[in-house]
């Protein structure tokens, strides 16, 4: 018959490890983690060697008590060691398993033999005892040397978000028009883009389907938006875009069809604010020219040549600035710059010395 003195505490202390083990491993003991890995570890070790000799003290019983005993010990510790392996957040649970049953086993059998077989104690406990020391001597001695230092802790790289950098370049809009899903609409506009290079083009899905932005020349290797949703909008920085014409289509609907043609950048058209402006006399000259005609997506530059400080401010002086353009305050020498995008007639004056007024017309 078993012996029930061993086998209580025995079943007892299993018990405990692995509700320990099942609180270190599953991460909810992170106050005490490590210590509570040992303690447990050790506490269920004890607990099994108790159990182990208890069943095999005078033969294994085969009464009901010690079969619904036996099957009561099972359920727990499959329970909890299932929970333990699987609903788990460690790295080490294979780890943990090999060194559970390393200790088990030969626990197991060193109770058997000292039940059983005494004289054969000695000498196979210390063939057990020498094979489990060399094979943890191993075990941490590979884990330094070997291709897979697993032993020596592995400093994690940390991914830094990449930040997009926005383009700084003038937009040039063009619009998916609504309807375009149908063959022969008007599709993107305007039709035929011409954008000098550096500027960001920009496409709007106003239609009411998902589309493309997808070059011809190699389907997309050049530039492809991917899917543009309902009011989606996609950008394409022309920086490094190469000098010429580029046909593109939207790939879900390939009769869709439109060029962006790729200008050389062209040169500012400047502005000068010649020596004397903040005077206010007859023939005085403001600005030069005080008014100019440029064509849309034009950049104009504003030079100070004057002995004081200027502004080149969108607006007049009786309603103010409207806020399209402001250059603050230009010092000797300072310039500034504004790319008109839109036509219209854009009247501008210095805010320092209101007198001074002009005018950009942009076709």
């Amino acid at each position: 018959m078993s012996n029930w003195d061993l086998m209580m505490p025995g079943m007892g202390l299993t018990a405990i490890g692995l509700a320990g083990l099942t609180l270190a491993y599953s991460g909810i003991a992170h106050t005490f983690i490590d210590g509570l890995h040992a303690l447990t570890g050790l506490t269920m070790f004890v607990g099994l060697i108790f159990l182990s000799a208890g069943i095999l003290d005078g033969g294994i019983s085969t009464s009901n008590r010690a079969k619904a005993t036996t099957l009561v010990i099972l359920s727990i510790a499959l329970g909890f060691g299932m929970f333990a392996f699987t609903m788990n957040t460690s790295n080490y649970t294979i780890t943990i398993a090999g060194i559970l049953m390393a200790i088990a086993f030969p626990a197991i059998i060193i109770a058997y033999l000292a039940m059983k077989h005494p004289a054969y104690l000695k000498p196979v406990g210390s063939i057990v005892g020498i094979a489990a020391a060399t094979g943890i001597i191993m075990w941490v001695a590979f884990g330094f040397i070997s291709p897979d230092t697993y032993m020596i802790p592995q400093q994690v790289a940390i991914e830094e978000p990449i930040e997009e950098i926005a383009s700084t370049g003038p937009i040039f809009a063009i619009t998916i028009l609504e309807g375009s899903t149908q063959q022969g609409n008007p599709d993107y506009d305007p039709d035929v883009a011409v954008v000098p290079q550096g500027y960001t083009v920009e496409w709007t899905n106003a239609d009411s389907l998902v589309h493309t932005v997808t070059s011809s020349e190699g389907f997309g290797e050049t530039f492809d938006s991917s899917m543009i949703d309902v009011g989606g909008i996609f950008t394409l920085d022309t920086t490094d875009l190469e000098i010429g014409e580029h046909e593109y289509v939207c790939s879900l609907h390939p009769y869709m069809v439109a060029t962006l043609i790729i200008e050389a950048p062209k040169e500012p058209t400047k502005i000068t604010i010649p020596e004397g402006a903040a005077i206010l006399e007859e023939g005085q000259i403001f600005y030069d020219p005080e008014a100019i005609d440029v064509a849309v997506g034009t950049t104009v530059l504003w030079e100070n040549v004057d002995n004081t400080m200027h502004t080149a401010t969108s607006g007049n002086p009786d309603s103010g600035a409207d806020g399209v353009f402001d250059s603050d305050i230009l010092s000797t020498g300072d310039t500034y710059e504004f790319t008109f995008t839109d036509a219209g007639n854009y009247d501008y004056y210095c805010i320092l010395h209101p007198w001074m007024v002009g005018t950009v017309n942009v076709e």
